[in-house]
């Protein structure tokens, strides 16, 4: 979908009609796979690409979960920036939907009032992994943009509001954790902002559904709270997507 396209899509009178959820974790994938009973089809991908989509109707909506899938050598999940990036544009060009929702967990700065279990929409998100001391290219690569705004879906469903830092590793060394802060994070995960840039790109609204299933500033070891966690919090994301696709039902871009 072209820019102007992307536009003509945001201005269009009618309902929001099709979704798609971006999610890079079969395990966050799952709960809401199995709410909207949703039935697995990769045909609309390369056949070489192991990327997973399921689709199904609910009421007026056409839903769809995309997950990367899983690496064909090592079997672990396709995280970080470029399964995500290529999956969102791939996801657009073949199902045109009117709005992206990249859901997942998150690790949270204690610090800025993030804790287990708490679910944000993100207000923007940035890179903290990219780095060019150069003028101009250091902006380039932080690559701040804003979500698409939500403040009706927020209200109603008394979501917390935070900025979004993603990196392509799990843990975060000092340098990265100062340039998360210097981005004013409130939470930190391995894809949106690069599945914003691609929405950006092609004008798809795209909003940014997060739960914190670890601190980063907790002062436990992420990986040990992350797994401890994983089962609760990824319930946690599915019971709010699921409020989420009702608020959106019926409504217009316009009316979140």
């Amino acid at each position: 979908m072209g820019d102007d396209e992307g536009r003509r899509s945001r201005s269009n009178p009618g309902p929001i009609s099709t979704i798609v959820f971006l999610i890079a974790m079969e395990d966050e994938a799952l709960p809401i796979i199995r709410r909207f009973d949703l039935v697995k089809d990769s045909s609309i991908f390369p056949e070489s690409v192991p990327w997973i989509r399921y689709h199904g109707s609910y009421k007026d909506l056409q839903l769809n979960v995309v997950w990367p899938g899983r690496d064909p050598v090592l079997g672990v999940n396709n995280v970080g920036t470029v399964p995500a990036a290529l999956a969102t544009y791939a996801s657009i060009q073949a199902l045109k939907p009117d709005l992206i929702i990249n859901a997942g967990t998150v690790g949270g700065f204690m610090s800025k009032g993030a804790q287990t279990g708490d679910v944000f929409l993100a207000s923007s998100v940035a890179f903290h992994h990219r780095r060019n001391p150069l003028p101009v290219r250091d902006l380039y690569c932080i690559g701040l943009r804003r979500a698409f705004s939500t403040p009706a879906l927020s209200f109603s469903l008394q979501l917390k509001a935070g900025v979004l830092s993603t990196g392509d590793s799990f843990d975060m060394c000092e340098r990265d954790q100062a340039l998360a802060e210097a981005n004013n994070a409130t939470i930190v995960d391995m894809e949106g902002a690069a599945v914003a840039y691609v929405a950006s790109l092609l004008s798809v609204p795209v909003i940014f559904l997060k739960v914190v299933s670890n601190a980063i500033d907790g002062g436990k070891p992420s990986v040990a709270e992350f797994e401890s966690n994983l089962a609760s919090v990824t319930g946690i994301l599915g019971e709010t997507a699921g409020r989420v696709v009702d608020f959106v039902l019926g409504k217009r871009l316009n009316e979140l």
